[in-house]
């Protein structure tokens, strides 16, 4: 049975707010449109917010700060993500719809991550600051009487989250549920691309009874515009971002002035290696998802595959027959699993890539150009799932991140030649490791320069472990105890005994 899909012309269109203080705000820079993917129809438009909204939004965060929100307790504070949780659960199709809308992302893979995820992430951090624990010390004075030392946690202050378009919701509370279970304030810019679910998140936020001005929505574009404006702003006291290693670099720049600390998710040119020993079976359908899930767009996605050549032919072979069963189409139809890119300019920027494979003489194992797609969805940003192999290690194809759903295999004969060349880029977020030999496993695992391993797997994730990047993927980490420390200053309270 296929899913009700809203048309274009049932979408109200009546421009997306800010939200500040816990009301709805516009402002007098013209809206900017909101596309659907799938189509290339315009669905919405948004407000975009000028430096007197930013500025207003910080203020507001900045007044919560020292109102009631600071005399919550640990508990208090779970007790209101748990409601924020909930609401989100309640209103999951709304949630659900609006994600669909932004991204173009099938109906299947949306309810099944984004939105449950967008949930989780309260429940996981209501939990997290309810158990945790800091550090007492019984210390020796020279009178010997002693001294106690205990630390506190104290919230760090107004917190900048600056959003990406590829898992909207998912990402945006994976920010937004530490910084409120530590007792900061948020001042949230939503990708322009995917403003839609952080909007309604404000609404579930006032009904689930967090005090205005602990969390606000301000909408608009990076440079001239609201990312820009809340990143230079005086009143941030940190800032947390996920997206391209270019901008997280402008970011950095101007959260220097101040000293103010930076938590950061950035690019990827993730490295899988598949050895002789593995299960093919599990290997073909891993690489499978860690290479075309959501188009290609994750941050923790495959585009360089490093084959044993024992296994090589046989490995291509399969993959192509993968690649090829993909199904492109409206996101609500049974059977959709594979969505469109976000926007013509990356749609733009992918084909470039594509193209320049072509001229580097790659093979062109699968894909390479645009599908025919129905008439209904033939302005959408869609293009093919893609295999190369046969390029030069030195290729721009092999060394900068293209984030959409396409990756090269090239073969190798020994380990340390796979690890070498998995670390031969200037990015260190994830890889993934098939094989049957677990010395080998926990060997390479060991060896590869990235923040995250997986085995056998890919995207497997415990919410409590730590997530991010080494090299130029990342400052910092997120995830259960080792998100919170980002969020909160450490006080040490030394008392004479």
């Amino acid at each position: 049975m296929s899913q009700t899909a809203p048309q274009p012309e049932d979408v109200p269109l009546a421009p997306l707010p800010h939200y500040i203080g816990g009301q709805p705000v516009t402002s007098s820079r013209a809206p900017f449109a909101n596309v659907d993917p799938a189509s290339g129809r315009t669905v919405g438009y948004v407000h975009e917010a000028d430096a007197g909204i930013v500025d207003q939004a910080v203020k507001a965060a900045r007044a919560a700060l020292r109102g009631p929100w600071s005399r919550y307790t640990d508990p208090q504070r779970a007790a209101i993500l748990r409601k924020v949780a909930d609401g989100i659960r309640a209103r999951a199709d709304e949630f659900l719809a609006a994600e669909i809308r932004d991204t173009g992302k099938p109906h299947d893979l949306a309810s099944h991550l984004d939105i449950p995820r967008g949930a989780a992430n309260f429940d996981v951090f209501a939990d997290q600051v309810a158990n945790l624990s800091t550090e007492t010390f019984r210390s020796p004075t020279p009178d010997g009487n002693g001294a106690l030392n205990y630390a506190l946690r104290t919230p760090r202050g107004v917190i900048a989250v600056i959003c990406p378009w590829n898992l909207p919701l998912l990402l945006m509370t994976w920010k937004v549920a530490p910084a409120l279970a530590c007792g900061n304030t948020v001042v949230v810019k939503p990708s322009e691309e995917t403003p839609s679910t952080t909007t309604l998140l404000a609404e579930v936020m006032n009904e689930a009874g967090v005090p205005p001005g602990v969390f606000n929505v301000v909408h608009g574009f990076g440079p001239d515009s609201a990312g820009q404006y809340l990143s230079e702003h005086p009143g941030v006291d940190a800032i947390t971002f996920t997206g391209e290693t270019r901008t997280g670099t402008a970011i950095m720049k101007a959260a220097a002035v101040g000293v103010r600390p930076v938590s950061f998710e950035l690019g990827g040119k993730n490295a899988a290696l598949v050895f002789a020993d593995c299960d093919l079976d599990a290997a073909v359908a891993g690489v499978t998802r860690s290479a075309f899930l959501n188009a290609g767009q994750v941050c923790l996605g495959t585009e360089r595959v490093y084959v044993e050549r024992a296994i090589f032919d046989e490995f291509t072979r399969r993959l192509k027959a993968a690649a090829e069963a993909l199904r492109p189409g409206d996101p609500y139809a049974e059977g959709t699993n594979f969505g469109p890119l976000i926007s013509r300019e990356h749609r733009d920027k992918v084909l470039s890539y594509y193209a320049r494979a072509r001229n580097e003489g790659a093979t062109v194992v699968t894909g390479g150009g645009v599908p025919a797609m129905p008439a209904a969805l033939a302005g959408g940003w869609w293009v093919e799932p893609t295999v190369w192999t046969g390029l030069a290690p030195d290729s721009a194809v092999l060394t900068e991140e293209i984030f959409g759903p396409c990756c090269h295999l090239a073969p190798f004969d020994r380990e340390d030649e796979a690890i070498a060349a998995a670390n031969d880029s200037p990015y260190g977020l994830a890889t993934s490791i098939w094989t049957q030999n677990l010395t080998r496993a926990h060997r390479v695992a060991a060896a590869i320069e990235v923040g995250i391993a997986w085995v056998n797997c890919w995207f497997l994730r415990d919410l409590r472990t730590a997530f991010g990047g080494a090299k130029q993927s990342g400052i910092g980490r997120e995830g259960g105890v080792h998100g919170l420390e980002f969020y909160t200053e450490l006080r040490n309270v030394c008392i004479k005994l």
